[in-house]
């Protein structure tokens, strides 16, 4: 919280002096604060469930980016030809609606989707967006019972009442949107 403070402070102060004006310090520090108390946290508070000195799950590493992506032959091409990165096979996993190519990021992956028949979760985000787009992204938890039972205790919106299996062959869960500022949120087992 101080170190927000002091960025936003920093921030308030560059900005004046970049004006011509001149601003005590004081004063762009409680310009600052109260920019900061009057500013909305970027997702939900999880304050209700308190924070035991050993937590009952951690939040691991960015797994991947997801794209929805309109051809997805077309484009695992484009990303091993063009770009010269590593590509998966095209598999198709029919529980999800969805067939996938996996790109090689080296510190993350890219997550092409394609959809797998007419129920097709990502035939519907290709009918508002033709061209494909950042579907979601998946973050790694080392235990995702416990990761789903603080969330859902917070009023986080699972999409499954239980985690399915991914694509990586581990278990994995959806988050809805409008609990994380628009993002579809996917939790994966470590």
């Amino acid at each position: 919280m101080i170190l927000g403070r002091s960025l936003l402070a920093a921030s308030a102060a560059a900005s004046a002096r970049s004006a011509g004006t001149k601003t005590s310090l004081a004063a762009t520090a409680a310009t600052a604060a109260s920019v900061y108390a009057q500013s909305k946290p970027l997702c939900r508070s999880l304050a209700s469930v308190p924070n035991p000195a050993s937590p009952i799950w951690n939040l691991g590493h960015l797994n991947h980016v997801a794209i929805a992506v309109p051809d997805i032959d077309k484009t695992a091409e484009f990303y091993r030809t063009v770009l010269n990165a590593k590509v998966s096979a095209k598999v198709p996993l029919p529980e999800h609606g969805v067939y996938t190519v996996f790109v090689d990021l080296g510190n993350t992956k890219f997550e092409l989707l394609h959809p797998y028949g007419d129920k097709s979760p990502i035939a519907n985000f290709l009918k508002k967006n033709p061209a494909g787009g950042i579907h979601h992204v998946c973050i790694e938890v080392d235990n995702i019972k416990n990761a789903m039972a603080v969330l859902t205790a917070n009023k986080v919106r699972a999409l499954d009442p239980e985690p399915k299996i991914g694509a990586h062959g581990k278990p994995v869960v959806f988050f809805h949107p409008k609990d994380f500022n628009g993002v579809l949120l996917e939790l994966e087992q470590k």
